[in-house]
């Protein structure tokens, strides 16, 4: 767990939570609101030097209230500034009535807006609380600034994002910059308002840190490391290979074995004492012409593998990544019920027509993991995949519960779920990741770290990290294998 405050993910729904509880704990409101709205003017000015006209657009609420402060700075300071307004003024009410009153600049209808060369809109209309689609007026605002390529300084969150779940609502500004204050939302990391939001910075305006951590539910997170440390093995000078795991990675026919030795030598990267590819007969010699360290086993129908576990040692599992799709997946999988299971690419669209003859295979303390893109998710959870009243992190967190697995929900804002309703953002993907063979290598990272006895979100979420620290490492222009060489262990 981070100490960071600004390290934090709040809902929207939070956030207002804190705002109440620091009024109703004697703080001034209206103070909050004065320093925020001080702070975008500072951050306008600092990233704005040259500006020659600030255009601070004022919504009908709080953020509107941020707003008219940050004008009123600007004012003040000597910088040209031009002020539009959504709805009437003179219906605002609390703070951002008595915002409005100290602003001295007198503003017009939002729809009058026409964009100027060196203009830079502060964007205070909505935030991130916007729980509907933008107005006509505002999204027709929208359009004009993008078609003229001006900069925008979005205060809390680009209006048009949802904060919960980073999703435009019909049109949204993309910010150059937002500027937010004492935590993050959900939406600031999920796409496409990750995105939108541009350069984020979070801004401490005073609200004391217990009462943000009391309402803090801590289920969204940021996946870093600080969320799974603690339940890594610990080194231990008196080990042997068992002690730090067996990973068997399941090989597809002879002209199909490149995706498991990926898998293979990721899972032995990522710090497995031992790890074998189990094959057909015929693709032995395939894989043995590229594999030293990863050992092979021959492995033909389910008989064979009911046959080889009864070597207890095998508890950890990778299968899909080039396997075929069909009964021979979904029957390995039957048998494999009892162990650890990555389940990824191939295994997971086996189950495509009975996704529930998956999932009752793995009841009791969770030990699966499935690791599927948009693509796959729709096909394992074609009712949750369709919500559209359902975000990236509520979709997981659904699948998570129906299977009793932790979810890795890929994409360039991959969520990692847990059933009991955890759940991760990951950021430091970059976007030279997106690469043939990639998952693979991913699903051998996870299945690598359940081997060494991680539970299994811990194994996944770790996993979707170091798979991101390695493209860093391997730089752009990146193949899978060129990946798969450099991850290393945590």
């Amino acid at each position: 767990m981070s100490h960071q405050l600004s390290d934090l993910l709040l809902t929207p729904a939070e956030m207002a939570a804190v705002d109440a509880a620091a009024a109703a704990s004697g703080i001034d409101s209206f103070g909050l609101m004065e320093r925020a709205g001080a702070a975008a003017a500072a951050a306008a000015l600092r990233l704005h030097p040259g500006a020659l006209r600030f255009v601070v657009l004022c919504g009908p609420g709080n953020n509107g209230g941020d707003a008219y402060v940050a004008a009123r700075h600007l004012q003040e300071g000597g910088a040209p500034v031009a002020l539009f307004h959504l709805g009437d003024p003179s219906r605002l009410k609390g703070d951002a009535a008595r915002a409005k009153a100290g602003c001295a600049l007198r503003g017009e209808p939002l729809h009058l807006y026409s964009p100027e060369i060196g203009d830079v809109v502060i964007d205070g209309l909505f935030g991130a609380g916007l729980g509907r689609d933008v107005p006509a007026d505002v999204r027709t605002v929208i359009d004009r600034v993008a078609e003229a390529g001006l900069p925008v300084l979005a205060i809390d969150l680009p209006s048009g994002l949802d904060g919960r779940t980073g999703r435009v609502l019909g049109a949204a500004f993309r910010a150059s910059n937002t500027i937010t204050f004492m935590t993050r939302k959900p939406g600031h990391l999920l796409m496409p308002g990750r995105e939108l939001c541009g350069e984020l910075e979070v801004f401490d305006i005073g609200i004391p840190a217990r009462i943000i951590r009391a309402e803090a539910s801590g289920v969204i997170a940021e996946n870093r490391p600080d969320a799974w440390k603690g339940v890594l093995p610990p080194e231990q000078l008196e080990t042997h290979k068992y002690k730090r795991g067996h990973l068997v990675v399941f090989s597809g026919e002879a002209d199909k074995t490149g995706a498991a030795r990926m898998s293979a030598i990721s899972g032995l990267k990522a710090g497995a004492g031992l790890v074998t590819i189990a094959a057909p007969d015929a693709a032995i010699a395939a894989n043995a012409a590229h594999l030293t360290a990863v050992m092979l086993h021959a492995i033909d129908d389910a008989a064979d593998l009911e046959d080889w576990l009864t070597d207890k040692r095998l508890q950890t599992f990778v299968l899909g990544p080039g396997f075929g799709i069909g009964a021979r997946a979904r029957a390995f999988v039957s048998s494999l019920a009892e162990r650890r299971l990555v389940l990824d690419a191939d295994g997971i669209s086996s189950f495509k027509d009975d996704p529930q003859q998956l999932f009752d295979l793995f009841g009791g303390e969770p030990r699966l993991v499935l690791t599927p893109h948009e693509g796959e998710f729709s096909r394992l959870f074609p009712d949750i995949g369709s919500d559209d009243a359902l975000g990236k992190v509520d979709k997981a967190l659904a699948a998570a519960r129906r299977a009793n697995a932790a979810i890795v929900y890929k994409g360039a804002d991959t969520v990692i779920a847990a059933p009991d309703g955890r759940a991760l953002i990951n950021t430091n993907a970059p976007a030279w990741l997106a690469t043939a063979g990639s998952g693979d290598v991913l699903a051998g990272i996870i299945g690598g770290l359940l081997a060494q006895g991680l539970p299994a979100f811990e194994a996944a979420a770790a996993g979707v990290w170091l798979h991101g620290e390695a493209a860093h490492r391997a730089g752009k222009g990146l193949t899978a294998e060129e990946l798969a060489a450099h991850v290393l262990p945590l």
